[in-house]
């Protein structure tokens, strides 16, 4: 393997949460009264939470605490994308070290945990660590430092985990099964492909 340190995204690249959270989402619009499309939420939300709720709820009081704790409950028993605890095992065992940077709260323990990977991550940086939201590079910086990484990699699903990575100087991985970035320095279309990097 090429690198030593991967430093990893969660939602979309190791937990397949997407249709877990679109679900989520479309019934906690149904509690306020608002119907929409399953794909529009899903394409809504592939893009960010964010975008999904100025589009659909943005002007609804509550909407936001509704949703999370609805995918909170709906997270309690997490899917993970083919081949990823494999891919984690396989890099701890060969005396790399597996990182995290989630934009949730400290709620990502209780869902690694749940998927049963939490052991193979050396450190997760969560929001409560009050880093700027990515692309800002400063969490993967303090990563960098902390462990004196020389051959760090960035692995994330959307165009913002890449940006990050570029802005802290370190290789990225784009990881789809539909799409490619060409900003990226790799792009898989399945994890598994990652221990050829």
């Amino acid at each position: 393997m090429k690198y030593d340190d991967y430093i990893w995204d969660l939602g979309g690249t190791l937990l397949d949460n997407y249709e877990t959270s679109a679900q989520a989402f479309e019934r906690t619009l149904k509690k306020f009264g608002i119907s929409v499309s399953h794909q529009e939420i899903y394409d809504a939300l592939r893009k960010s939470t964010d975008y999904a709720v100025d589009k659909f709820a943005g002007s609804v009081p509550g909407f936001l605490a509704s949703y999370k704790e609805e995918e909170r409950l709906s997270l309690e028993k997490p899917v993970l994308f083919d081949g990823a605890s494999q891919v984690l095992a396989a890099i701890k065992a060969a005396g790399g070290k597996n990182f995290m940077i989630s934009h949730r709260n400290n709620h990502v323990l209780d869902i690694l945990k749940a998927a049963g990977i939490d052991k193979f991550f050396t450190e997760v940086v969560t929001s409560d660590n009050g880093f700027p939201r990515k692309p800002d590079p400063k969490s993967i910086l303090y990563l960098v430092d902390k462990y004196e990484m020389t051959r760090p990699v960035m692995i994330g699903d959307r165009k913002l985990d890449i940006e990050a990575g570029k802005n802290a100087s370190v290789p990225t991985i784009f990881f789809s099964s539909d799409q490619e970035d060409t900003d990226a320095s790799y792009n898989v279309k399945n994890l598994k492909e990652i221990l050829s990097l």
